[in-house]
């Protein structure tokens, strides 16, 4: 079903489960992948980061076909992931997006130093930069000042991406919000300052 229909609940209901070692797994099974081959309808869309760390179908304790997952280093969002959140609003019928970061993020550590860095990395540090400030060098607490920056900035990124994803917002069609995961408990903790349309 379109719409929100308690999307960031089910998920939070979920990271519960795994962070409490009482996973479920559930639609894993060979009948669910069966059930799902020839159409997909996600409940929501999980913007994260390319971590190997943060798999969102495990984290969330999700299966197949639940989740239309975008991960980017740093979960930035740019034209092509930005199409991609889009797809799964207007053509799958998703009504959540939950912008997930995670603590000891190395692409928000860069950003927040300035560091420099080879390659199309750069691309990378520099869409996240504005968010989190800097340059300083990163402590604990810098750091996970600067991943709540991120996770706000993004939100407020798609919550005014029109036509699509802003629309959807406002229309009360779709609800997002933002979280940060911890690497060392398994939870997922809401971003205090966005909460579900």
């Amino acid at each position: 079903a379109a719409g929100p229909a308690g999307g960031i609940t089910r998920l939070m209901q979920g990271n519960s489960r795994f962070s409490a070692g009482k996973p479920t797994g559930p639609h894993r099974s060979s009948e669910r992948r069966r059930a799902v081959a020839e159409k997909q309808q996600p409940f929501a869309v999980i913007v994260t980061c390319s971590d190997s760390r943060v798999a969102p179908e495990l984290l969330f304790d999700q299966g197949i076909g639940d989740l239309f997952v975008v991960r980017t280093a740093g979960h930035v969002v740019d034209d092509v992931a930005l199409g991609s959140i889009e797809f799964a609003l207007a053509k799958l019928g998703a009504g959540s997006i939950l912008v997930l970061g995670h603590e000891r993020c190395g692409a928000v550590q860069a950003a927040l130093e300035h560091a420099e860095v080879p390659g199309s990395i750069g691309k990378v540090t520099k869409a996240i930069e504005p968010a989190v400030g800097g340059p300083e060098k990163a402590t604990p607490e810098s750091l996970d000042r600067a991943a709540r920056q991120n996770v706000e900035a993004v939100v407020a990124q798609l919550k005014a991406a029109g036509p699509i994803v802003a629309t959807a917002i406002q229309e009360g069609r779709v609800e997002i919000a933002g979280g940060i995961y911890d690497l060392d408990t398994g939870k997922v903790t809401a971003v205090a300052s966005e909460t579900a349309n």
